[in-house]
């Protein structure tokens, strides 16, 4: 698969663009609505399990633009009622095929906090009201729309497909889950940033190609029998094992003829059944250790451990977590394949990231950037949080296991010119009669990653490692700030533009690399806080995650605070944590709960870890081996806070604090030989207990609407 992608605007326009039918003022959601469109059908229908926002922070609006930018007409059928298929009709039969996401959220991460208690709202939804979309809402969806018009292509696709493109650990189920691919029964899966596939699957669909042979598309998935013909597979359905570790000694002396006679006759008055060869097809089968040179990465594909196979043994679950995450480059990975019952779940590689021209035009597509009006005045909560804010990258190349951007995302950046955000901004300004002059962030997954790359390209498209930050900076990674800071000065120069500020989270350990930046970013763009992610201070639980260690938090701080005094400004940091994360100990709490206290923070809200699928945590959650080392059967085990015991002693450290957790921590701390700790003193974390007091938390019960699901910290000052 070639490495120089076709350019998305290169395709000739589909017909009804020609006729001047597309592009429509907004995308319809009705029959009426194609009705004065002139429209008698969809070419493509667009399901979605969010709430319609034609804003380019919103999935369908980016899919479903791009698309009509090639001259096919779109519609959306947008939070459908799944219990029938009568909604899945409700703007006919589309031409070619539809297309289906759970929304901007996995469904059960939307659903569900981390101890698996039902959400009681739903930000991507009018009126925030919750329950709108199900459980599992891609592959509910495929399978009501395959109802709906017998015969229709149906291409998943968005975060939920992406995470579940293989076999994977399901937190609220607490099992291995199939492929989303044969539970959906979807004809094709489009993983990580779809615009390439998408545009280059619609065209060929409406060339009058069958769905089921369009095999040769990056970021894209299908089940297959068999390897194709010229395919060298590499097998890693296995690992290096002792055999006597899981299968006990042969007793030397055992009288074993009389089997051997039996299983003889077996073999001559029973049928043997005739099984499948996985691998027929292939021109070679090489076990994947074993390092073979000239091997054309693109016609070989390696075997993953079948979903059977991970199913029932963690420590080729870790495995294939390890081998899945190291094909995630989109210069070098190989194809994968995994075995799903009779049938193998194909995976090509990712897609080709897109240049900075094609991604300045899928984002100055004619979004209106307003709900569609069918909504009336109900609010919607993600709206409102992005209305005013510019996404002005994509990708993460921090590699944090316990965060699944890379999975989705990749890990190269790509970033908008500074040409195509200014016009956003000015196009906010100009149109949207509510806006102050406040622009609420520039920013992306991160905040400081916008125009970071390798420094060589070859390095970069040989490059197999997870993280470019951990365990520490690259030397081939570029850390030059000077185009943000250029970009953040002509922003807060503009007509009509009072303030921008940064509220994506900042790569602390970047920014301390470029003390201009941060000079910048402290003088002009800081409301006051400003966020960023430690997500721990000890290190044991660090290595877990791939995070810096502590002291590159006190380096950024005190830099933070000089330039915060040189403008004047009483300005303070938020750092935000996490509990339970695999490979932390009780003792690592503790230590945490030390170091909040010693800096004076009070966490408010407080979120544990939650497994979502395919994170590289996840996998360490489930298996309790590390896939960041090769798993072995003597791989060192990683100590994973499971239980709702542990688990909430782990946030009673984060809220020490709070005096309804004081009884939790002083049982905990004269179990762990702390009791040192419990007192008045200034060092104690806890105080003594009073005879018949009834603890009371210090602070009212807030609302989470912390969509980033990490935890909100307050600094205060001792009176």
């Amino acid at each position: 698969m070639s490495l120089t992608p076709k350019n998305l605007h290169s395709y000739p326009k589909y017909w009804p663009y020609k006729k001047g039918l597309v592009p429509a003022p907004l995308l319809p959601m009705s029959r009426k609505e194609m009705d004065q469109l002139g429209w008698d059908s969809c070419d493509i229908i667009i399901i979605t399990g969010d709430a319609y926002v034609d804003h380019p922070s919103f999935g369908m609006a980016i899919i479903g633009r791009l698309l009509e930018s090639q001259g096919f007409r779109v519609g959306i059928i947008s939070q459908p009622d799944w219990h029938s298929a009568d909604a899945f009709r409700q703007l006919g039969k589309p031409n070619l095929f539809f297309a289906v996401a759970s929304g901007n959220m996995d469904s059960m991460v939307n659903h569900y906090t981390a101890e698996k208690k039902p959400r009681s709202d739903d930000a991507y939804t009018a009126g925030a009201m919750a329950g709108k979309r199900p459980d599992r809402a891609t592959t509910v969806y495929t399978q009501r729309a395959k109802e709906a018009y017998k015969g229709i292509p149906v291409i998943i696709g968005g975060i939920e497909a992406s995470l579940r493109r293989i076999a994977q650990y399901d937190h609220w189920s607490q099992t291995i889950r199939r492929s989303i691919l044969p539970d959906s029964k979807a004809d094709l899966l489009i993983f990580g940033n779809a615009e390439r596939a998408v545009v280059e699957v619609a065209h060929r669909v409406a060339a009058g190609e069958d769905i089921k042979k369009i095999t040769d598309i990056r970021g894209t998935a299908y089940m297959r029998q068999g390897i194709p013909e010229g395919w060298t597979l590499l097998d890693s359905s296995d690992i290096d094992s002792d055999k006597s570790l899981i299968h006990p000694q042969t007793d030397p002396y055992a009288d074993t003829s009389s089997k051997d006679k039996q299983s003889c006759g077996d073999k001559n008055n029973q049928a043997n059944p005739v099984k499948i060869d996985p691998n027929q097809g292939a021109v070679q089968v090489i076990d994947f250790d074993q390092r073979t040179k000239g091997l054309k990465r693109e016609s070989t594909v390696i075997r993953l451990p079948s979903f059977e196979q991970v199913a029932k043994d963690r420590y080729l679950y870790a495995h294939t977590s390890r081998v899945f995450h190291l094909e995630t480059n989109p210069g070098n990975a190989r194809a994968l394949v995994q075995r799903h019952g009779e049938r193998d779940v194909w995976l090509n590689p990712p897609p080709i990231p897109l240049s900075m021209e094609e991604f300045d035009s899928v984002f100055e597509l004619p979004y209106t950037r307003k709900p569609h009006p069918a909504y009336g005045k109900l609010k919607i909560p993600a709206f409102d949080m992005i209305r005013f804010s510019i996404n002005i990258m994509r990708g993460c190349f921090g590699g944090c296991t316990f965060c699944s951007i890379t999975e989705h995302e990749g890990r190269i950046i790509q970033s908008r010119s500074e040409d195509s955000v200014i016009r956003e901004i000015e196009t906010i300004r100009d149109t949207d009669k509510e806006f102050k002059g406040n622009i609420s962030d520039l920013g992306g997954p991160t905040a400081n990653m916008y125009r970071l790359q390798c420094k060589d390209p070859k390095i970069e498209t040989a490059c197999r490692r997870l993280s470019c930050v951990y365990p520490g900076i690259c030397p081939n990674l570029g850390t030059d700030h000077k185009p943000l800071t250029k970009l953040y000065r002509r922003a807060r120069q503009l007509k009509g533009v009072k303030r921008i500020f940064i509220a994506s989270g900042l790569r602390y350990d970047l920014a301390v690399r470029d003390p201009e930046y941060i000079k910048e970013l402290v003088t002009h763009h800081v409301g006051g806080r400003l966020k960023i992610a430690p997500e721990h201070t000890e290190d044991n639980t660090l290595s877990k995650m791939m995070k810096p260690g502590i002291g590159s938090y006190h380096q950024f701080k005190k830099l933070f605070d000089r330039y915060s005094e040189q403008a004047g400004k009483e300005q303070y940091l938020i750092p935000y944590f996490i509990s339970s994360h695999p490979g932390t100990s009780d003792k690592d709490m503790l230590n945490l709960a030390l170091w909040l206290k010693r800096n004076q923070f009070k966490p408010d809200q407080v979120q544990a870890f939650i497994p979502t699928p395919m994170a590289i945590a996840s996998a360490m959650y489930h298996s309790e081996l590390n896939p960041l080392k090769k798993i072995t059967r003597r791989s060192e085990a990683v100590k994973t806070p499971r239980s709702g015991q542990q688990r909430k002693l782990h946030k009673a450290f984060l809220r020490y604090h709070d005096p309804k957790n004081w009884d939790v921590l002083r049982r905990a701390l004269k179990q762990m030989g702390r009791s040192d700790l419990i007192g008045s003193g200034e060092d104690c974390l806890v105080p003594y207990a009073r005879a018949n007091s009834t603890p009371k938390s210090q602070h009212p019960r807030k609302r989470n609407n912390d969509f980033h699901h990490r935890i909100a910290v307050k600094k205060y000052k001792r009176k």
